[in-house]
Parts: structure tokens; sequence; C-alpha cells
């Protein structure tokens, strides 16, 4: 596989918070840069340039042979979507080479508005396999970018089985929660890691406790804070496996970090290509040189040979004081931070008595990506060359006037002067020649990159889609096959533990059970269901929030019992879970039955998203879950009525790889509660799913929309759902009863405790 991978180029992708680092990170050797604009970028605080800046940035990243890729990769409430075209469309006349998003509104947006705009899967949608991957590619991604976690194994089989060209990230920040799951800032302070304003609540201590006493010493309490990854010594096994795109976080830091990490990656990956494994060394020297540039407690390899592990995690505080390698920053910042690029051309400037002047100009247009190289010609004329009554132009003034090229981004490599006669010609003449020469050559070699819209959009304002709840977009308490609904609403409950579904079995008012896989074992799914339909309520199975390996195999292994269970639908909670489903149901008729469930971890905070994900559900009955960050005003912008709302529940602040037993004890390959304490005493419970391997890091207080029923009755959702984790039987009851009450019985009631509202009142930025 060696030979063939180095047939082809391997793209250095680096981060650009400012026009400044985009700079340097051409400078350095990138083949292409990520940046933000001014909205719809998930690095809401950096230095992100303004639209002349970043019309300006394509085309110098074109100009010097790099691609630009902007960053739009948040999640769009209703409203904001209205101004979505008239962001884009500058900068897709300019020339943008592909937009990363993770809003499925959006990705259907641009694929709708500017049909031939390369669009790229985000890390943020969380696609861990072929399936998931395989999805986005039939949807019209032309890249996808794999979620920080997924193993070299992994990666090579999303590649082998769906030829998709593959983004991963080398060298940066590791985030502790899988990209696009995480809500610990968000409902810790509001600031959503989903909109670009994540507060890094993981950077902060920790006490990890247990039965109330505490696991980990006073010195290792940064238990959620991940070192950086630094891919080096196994880049070869990366491109092996499949790696297109080398991608480098850092959109928040400095240009000089840019220049210095894409610097050394450029020089790597050459090796490489150049000499392949057998000659491939990494140098002591590099490995410190990137130490330099950043440390926060030292360098991992991140998931790519292990599924998780103490030696990934910092554990101790950053020291306050750090060396400064004052002669790199210094070589880093005349080399390539304050270097002014300029791009090789060839000239023939004609100068005869009694004819035009002639400057034709060429440039081989050569992109870092392996594209064949293609030569850009222009040739401009000028005044007509008068007979020298005294002192004719010489060829060396001549040459040395149309030399100077300034401050334009080009130098010659060779000029050749052609005269006849005895010609003479004023400097300023010459002057003009050249400037417009120069001109020309930059317009047409930007043209090439340049877009037209032959006719705008009939509604330029909206993207968003008409909302339609019924028959196919959903399936309410009202209108069950079964006529199970008991009351204005349909109440849904999900439970993780056996004594919650024994509880929950006795509740009158329940319509429906959702049983968590991870908790609930196959060889008990029909036994389950069939009490569940006794019981007159129906029986749903919630599927993995992550689906990897681990995931597949177990699936894999049980799909006959899954068909055969009798379940009346799925909870589906990762893309992967969609394309699995319609591949078995091509085995298993009896799975196309099944009423599919989209979590809120499918996004769809705006209607065009619900539209894109009813596509890509065509074939199954299915009811969205409501955004749990939106609040209960834009829940109404959207101008829907149905779905699932979420009304009680410790929502999930985190879903990691990582493992907190592991970390800070060992792992037994057993579920266990432990819980995360911060500085202001606030605990957080934590819980291992062993099945499927990856924790879940849950808020300290359950939501609790119980006193918010005149509010949701104007929202008009189908159905009310209810997600015990952590309650045991009475806590289980208790809620059951006081919400059946309130919103079935129209009784007042109380629950005793400390809960929240969540976003349901204050929203997020």
């Amino acid at each position: 596989m060696e030979l063939d991978i180095m047939k082809n180029k391997v793209e250095i992708l680096a981060p650009a918070g400012s026009f400044e680092s985009m700079k340097a990170a051409v400078a350095a050797g990138a083949d292409a840069v990520y940046i933000g604009g001014s909205r719809f970028g998930a690095r809401a605080y950096a230095d992100n340039p303004g639209e002349d800046m970043l019309l300006e940035a394509i085309d110098y990243a074109h100009l010097h042979g790099c691609r630009l890729y902007l960053t739009v990769n948040t999640l769009v409430k209703e409203k904001e979507l209205e101004g979505l075209y008239e962001y884009l469309e500058p900068y897709y006349r300019q020339g943008l080479d592909a937009a990363i998003v993770q809003d499925m509104g959006v990705f259907s947006y641009i694929k709708e508005k500017f049909p031939d705009l390369p669009v790229h899967a985000s890390t943020q949608m969380t696609i861990t396999g072929p399936q998931g991957a395989g999805l986005m590619m039939g949807l019209g991604a032309s890249r996808i970018v794999t979620a920080r976690e997924l193993s070299l194994q992994e990666i090579r089989k999303i590649y082998e089985q769906t030829g998709a060209e593959i983004e991963s990230f080398v060298h940066g920040a590791l985030c502790y929660c899988y990209s696009g799951q995480c809500l610990f800032s968000s409902l810790i302070g509001g600031r959503s890691g989903n909109r670009g304003r994540c507060a890094q609540t993981c950077r902060l201590p920790f006490e990890v406790k247990r039965d109330g006493k505490t696991l980990n010493n006073k010195e290792e309490r940064y238990v959620l804070s991940l070192k950086d990854l630094c891919t080096l010594d196994i880049l070869p096994e990366l491109v092996e496996a499949g790696i297109y795109s080398m991608k480098i976080e850092g959109r928040m830091k400095s240009p000089r970090y840019t220049a210095g990490v894409v610097s050394i990656y450029r020089k790597y990956v050459d090796l490489y290509l150049e000499k392949g494994r057998k000659g491939y060394r990494v140098e002591k020297e590099d490995r410190q040189r990137l130490l330099d540039l950043f440390d926060r407690g030292g360098q991992t390899e991140g998931y790519y040979r292990q599924h998780n592990g103490r030696d990934m995690v910092v554990m101790k505080e950053k020291p306050s004081f750090r060396q400064e390698n004052r002669e790199l920053y210094q070589y880093l910042d005349e080399t390539y931070v304050e270097a002014e690029l300029k791009e090789p051309v060839s000239g023939t400037v004609a100068v005869k008595e009694g004819e035009p002047l002639s400057l034709t100009l060429r440039f081989e247009r050569n992109m870092r990506d392996g594209q064949m190289p293609e030569t850009v010609e222009v040739t401009v004329a000028g005044e007509e060359a008068q007979q020298a009554k005294n002192q004719p132009v010489t060829e060396e003034k001549i040459a040395k006037q149309i030399g100077k090229t300034g401050n334009t981004p080009f130098y010659f490599r060779e000029l050749n002067v052609e005269m006849e006669g005895n010609p003479f010609v004023p400097v300023q003449e010459l002057n003009e020649l050249r400037r417009r020469g120069f001109a020309a050559l930059e317009e047409e070699i930007q043209s090439s990159f340049r877009r037209k819209i032959k006719e705008l959009p009939p509604e330029r304002e909206s993207g968003a889609s008409e909302c339609k709840t019924a028959p196919d977009m959903s399936e309410s308490g009202a209108e069950d096959k079964d006529g199970l609904g008991k009351g204005p609403y349909s109440l849904n409950v999900s439970v993780e533990e056996p004594e919650q579904f024994e509880t929950v079995l006795e509740e009158g008012s329940v319509d429906g059970i959702y049983l968590d896989s991870a908790h609930f074992d196959a060889v008990l799914w029909n036994e389950l269901a069939n009490r569940c339909h006794h019981a007159g309520k129906r029986c749903f199975l919630v599927l993995p929030h992550i689906f990897r390996e681990e995931a597949f195999r177990y699936f894999d292994a049980n799909k006959e019992l899954l068909a055969n269970a009798g379940f009346d639908g799925a909870v589906i909670r990762a893309w992967e879970e969609i394309g699995l489903l319609k591949e078995w149901a091509g085995e298993y008729s009896q799975l196309k039955d099944l009423t599919l469930i989209m979590d809120y971890g499918i996004y769809t905070m705006n209607r065009a998203a619900e539209k894109m994900t009813a596509k890509m559900v065509s074939g199954f009955r299915h009811r969205l879950t409501l955004p749990v960050e939106l609040n209960s005003r834009e829940l109404e912008d959207m101008g829907c009525r149905g779905g699932e709302l979420i009304v009680y529940g410790r929502l999930p602040m985190m879903v990691t790889a990582q493992c907190m037993k592991k970390t800070v004890d060992s792992c037994k390959k057993k579920p266990e509660l432990l819980f995360l304490r911060d500085r202001m005493g606030k605990e957080f419970p934590v819980k291992n799913h062993c099945r499927f391997c990856y924790n879940t890091i849950y808020n300290t207080s359950p939501l609790s929309l119980l006193k918010d029923r005149h509010r949701i009755d104007g929202l008009g959702p189908e159905s009310l759902r209810f997600n015990f984790t952590t309650e045991n039987r009475e806590e289980t009851r208790a809620v059951i009863r006081a919400f059946s009450g309130s919103f079935l019985e129209g009784r007042e009631t109380e629950l005793p405790g400390e809960f929240t509202r969540g976003h349901f009142k204050r929203g997020i930025e």
C-alpha cells in the first residue's frame, strides 16, 4: 500500500485565526488553510478577518498555490439561517475552495444555493464509521473530517469501505469530549461549544470521588485536560491508513506557532513521500521545537493506537514559567511570519522603434495539492516607442526598470529584452507597462477560481423549509397505531438501570419505555419488550451515543435478536446507526416497521436541518427530539408543533472515549458511578458504559420543566420524555407522578430537590 500512497500528494492543512496566521501558514509550506469569517465559525473568539480581508485571503492563498477552506461549522438557529446567503455569496464568487460544516441545515442550504462549492463534514458531526461517512457522502459531502478519537484501523476501514477523502487531526489540542457532544460549557455558563464559544471547562481542576472518598491526589486534579496531540512518529501510518489531509489544530494560537508547526510537518511529510518508511526518521530536536512552541504538560499520539489512557491526560497543573526558545522564535518570525512571499515569473519585453511597447509575462501555476501545473500567460501593450533624438534607451535600462517588481507578489526568474532600431521610451511608460502587466497577470491567475451565480435564489433571506409533523415526520400519542396515548401528551421514559425499568413499568401514565442498550443486554430484549407490551406500553431501544467498532461488533452479533425483539422503535444518537438500520432492514424486513426517534444529538436547530434529517431516514416513521440548546422562544421561531421534548433528566455534559475510572484507578470492565467535584463544590455524576467503552459526565442537577406547562403547551410537542440516569426507584416514581399530575391531569404538583431549567429559558450565545 505504501507505493500507492506515495504516488499521491498529502495535504498539510493549517489553522488560521487571523490574516497574519494565514500568511505565516502559506509561507511555512501549508497546502491548504482553514479560517473563520465574522460569523458561523467554531472559534468565535479568534481574530477572524472581516469580509474584505477574507476575500484578500482567498486570493493570497490561490496566488501562492494554496487552498482556503471556510469554517461554517457551528449550529445555526432558525433566524440566523436567513443571513447565510449574503454571508457566503462574496466568498463563493471569489473562489472559496470549500466550507467546513456541522449543521445539516447549513449543509443542505449550501448544496442547494451553491451546488459546486465543496462541503467538508466537520469533526463536530462525530463521524466514527463507514456508515456515517457514507451517509454524508451520499448527501454530497466531498470530504469527511473524522472524530479525533478514531484508531488507525477505524480510519482505514472508513477509507476502504467508502473511498472517502479523509481529513484527520495530527497536531494540537485534544478535547476531552467527542466533538459535537459537549454541553459542559453550555450548561454551566451558556457558552456553547457547538456555537464556537467553548469556555474550556475541561482545563479546570476536579476531584474524582467514589462513595464520598477522593480518588485523585491534590497534585493530579486536571483529569479532563488532555495533552496536545503530536503524530510525527506515526505520520507514515496515518498516510497509509488513508488520511489525505493532515489537519493541525490552533486557530486561537499565534502566527509564530502556526508557522513553526506547519514547517516541521512540511519537512516530515516531504521526507516520507520522498523516501518512504525506510528513510523516515524524526529528529529529537524537532520534537523539542514543537514543545517549545506550546506545552501544556506533554504530548501524546492520541487515540490512533490506543482507545484511551491515563498517559493522555495532563493530570498536573501547567507550569507557571517556561523557558522561551528565543532563537527559534526569532527564526520563525524572520523566515515565515514577516516573510514577503513572491512567485517566480518569466517575461519578455519588446521595445521596437515605431511600434507599441509589449510585455509578456508567464507564470507556472502549481497548486501545492498535486494538481498538474498550468502556464498562465498575459501580454499587455504600451505607448509607441519613438525614435531617439539624443540618448536611446538601452537593454540594461529596460531590464532594470521592468525588473523592479516592488510591492507586487512576483519576481523575475527570467527577463528577456527584445530591441529593434533606435528607440526612446520615458521611464514612466516602462513603469506603467510593468504595472499593467502584473495587474493583468494577477487577474488572469485569479480568474480561473472566480465563480458566477447565474440567477439569484427566489428567497435570499432564508433557507428554511416548511416544517411538517405528520404522518411520516412523527408519531403522536393521539394518532398512535396502538392507541396508547393517554392524554394531551404521550409520556416516554428513558431508563439506564433495571430498577428504573421495573418502576416505570408500574406507572399507568407512561406510554413508552426507552431501554439503553449500554445497560440492557441483548438476550433480554425480547422479554423486556414483551413485558412493556403486556403493560400497555411501547418499547424502544436506545442505541449508543457513540457508534464505533465495539458497538458494531455487538449489534452485528445480535442483529437477529434486534429484528425479532418486538421493539416499536429505536432512539438514534449517532449517524452510523441510520446507515446500519437501513442496511439491516434489507436483511430483516421487520426492522422497516421501527419508528426512529432522532435524539437531540442529531441536531436540528433550524427547519432546514429538520428537512435534511427527514431525508436521511426516509422509509422509516420517525420523530425528532427538540434541541436542548434552544430556549422556548427560539423553539417557537422554528414554527413547528410536534416532536419530542425532554422535560426531565440529567443531561450529558460530556460523552468521552476516556474512562474516568481507568484514569484514577484501573479498568475492571464493570460499570460504576463516580462523581466529579469542581472548585465550587458541585458534583457531576460519571458513568462508564463498558459495553461500548465510553463515559458520560452528567449535569450536577437534573433538568426539570415541571413549572413550564404553559410554555410547553404553546410549543405543542407531541410527546414528553424523562431521561432517568442515576435516579433510584423512589425518585423515578416521584418524577413520573409529578409530571403526569401536572401535564395530564392539570394539577399543581411539586418535586423536592435541586433542578435546572437548562436552556429552556436562557438559551445560549
